[in-house]
């Protein structure tokens, strides 16, 4: 508590979590402070934060230190998971869906704005995962410990015009009874009530998938499969199956299982000669001004790992924390690399590697990891392309890097690799001219292939186009 005066006034503000009342000692005077509530939500809906966090931070900590004494005194003590229920489940018990009153509310509008009036994805990520977890949890049941594990992708679909109340739902669209699960969730205008979403209303689509977990052991264990029952059910389940082989198809394909190919080591040779032309004193070739080195468009940040920010489970931070500072580090970092205001297309495959507990401390690392189109092209020849011949728009894929230490810096752990895609209204391109750049750049330009592999003409040329439309009108960044 503290006290505040007030045109003479003397109040007690007793400050709690979402809605902080102000008590005053003379109740006449109390029209003089009345104000419209702000919610206190760091970023996240209110009604998810609820669902998130269910025990207060010193609570979790004392139950925390008793049960620790306790299987002390009664080592082996676990709980059996064997009686639940693993029948198949439908789609629609796992629906869920929240509003975002933000053309009602200005209050919360104000925890979702940046400085140009236009919506932060970084707060919109966060609640994405935070429903995920809503709805993971609503097909598994409390029983078992459920995790982010992957970021399958997040696609911008059509821009926001207008600040408008906003609907998140989504439900999980993909289980087969392991211990693993595709959740698809859509941002959209909220339609009237009674009404359907319309197509064009859609914001963004995207994907998590979900691990369940032992309480106690912490190893995968089983959840429900889904029961199909419609066309529509069907092929969603579908697009999560290709998304689950997609994704072991691109394991498959890391530079730690297999090496650069033929067609890839002609790339790097080809960008290493151009680098010993820019340097020989005897050639009249130079870098151009719109190619900038790998090495110098990195950003780095680090920071500690607050209560605020935890899951359900109380000790560790919740993946949509992690998705917020990563994407907004990436956006920092295309931004100062190309010196343009970016938009935003896509978030890739992602992984969370590792767990990240409450307080240790962070450290991400942002780096421009390819450009298309980029700087050599197999159309001519494995040639640099030319860099006089100015294009209007560039994609830039930024890579993510995040590591996690504790505080006494003694053990350090990967917690995953989040991978960006912007657009800028430049032509601009970066050049790797290290081995450890190259392998970043030919891993990049291996995800933008892969990415291209699974999505069909139209859906590239819608992508690539929204984010040209985004560029000039859209209201999120």
């Amino acid at each position: 508590m503290r006290a505040l005066t007030f045109s003479g006034l003397v109040c007690t503000a007793v400050r709690s979590r979402l809605n902080p009342p102000i008590i005053c000692r003379n109740p006449k005077e109390l029209q003089k402070l009345h104000t419209t509530t702000p919610y206190h939500t760091d970023g996240v809906y209110q009604e998810l934060t609820a669902m998130r966090v269910k025990t207060p931070f010193v609570e979790a900590l004392r139950k925390q230190r008793e049960e620790t004494v306790d299987s002390m005194k009664r080592p082996g003590n676990t709980a059996s998971l064997s009686d639940r229920d693993l029948s198949p489940k439908k789609m629609s018990e796992s629906y869920h869906r929240v509003i975002l009153p933000l053309a009602r509310d200005p209050w919360l509008l104000d925890n979702y704005l940046n400085a140009n009036g236009h919506i932060r994805l970084g707060t919109i990520f966060m609640d994405l995962d935070a429903l995920s977890g809503v709805i993971a949890y609503k097909h598994t049941g409390e029983s078992v410990t459920t995790v982010t594990a992957a970021v399958d992708r997040i696609t911008i679909n059509h821009p926001l015009e207008e600040l408008c109340d906003l609907e998140l739902s989504g439900q999980v669209t993909f289980a087969t009874g392991r211990s693993s699960m595709e959740i698809s969730l859509q941002v959209a205008k909220a339609p009237e009530p009674g009404a359907k979403v319309k197509k064009e209303d859609v914001l963004m689509t995207c994907a998590f998938t979900m691990v369940s977990l032992d309480p106690s052991t912490k190893k995968p264990v089983n959840i429900a499969p889904l029961q199909i029952d419609s066309e529509e059910e069907r092929r969603l389940f579908k697009m999560g199956e290709n998304n689950y082989n997609a994704k072991k198809e691109l394991s498959k394909t890391a530079l730690r299982k297999q090496t650069p190919n033929d067609q890839e080591s002609d790339l790097i040779h080809a960008m290493w000669l151009k680098q010993l032309d820019f340097h020989d004193p005897n050639n009249s070739a130079r870098k151009p001004d719109n190619v900038v080195y790998m090495d110098s468009t990195r950003l780095y940040s680090s920071q500690i790992m607050q209560p605020q920010y935890r899951n359900r489970h109380n000790f560790m931070i919740f993946g949509g924390f992690l998705l917020k500072a990563t994407f907004e580090l990436a956006f920092c970092c295309v931004a100062s690399f190309s010196h343009s205001r970016p938009s935003f297309l896509s978030l890739d495959p992602s992984t969370f590697e590792n767990p990240v507990p409450v307080g240790s401390v962070l450290y991400l690392t942002a780096t421009v990891a390819y450009t298309d189109p980029p700087l050599v092209d197999l159309m001519h020849g494995s040639k640099v392309t030319d860099t006089d011949s100015a294009l209007k728009y560039t994609k830039v894929q930024i890579r993510v890097d995040s590591k996690v230490r504790d505080i006494e810096h003694g053990h350090t752990k990967p917690t995953g690799q989040f991978n960006y895609t912007f657009l800028v209204e430049k032509d601009i391109k970066v050049m790797p001219r290290s081995y450890s750049e190259f392998m970043i750049w030919v891993d990049a330009k291996r995800r933008v292939e892969q990415v291209s592999s699974v999505m069909d003409e139209s859906q590239l040329d819608e992508r690539a186009g929204k984010g040209v439309h985004a560029s000039k009108r859209g209201l999120t960044e």
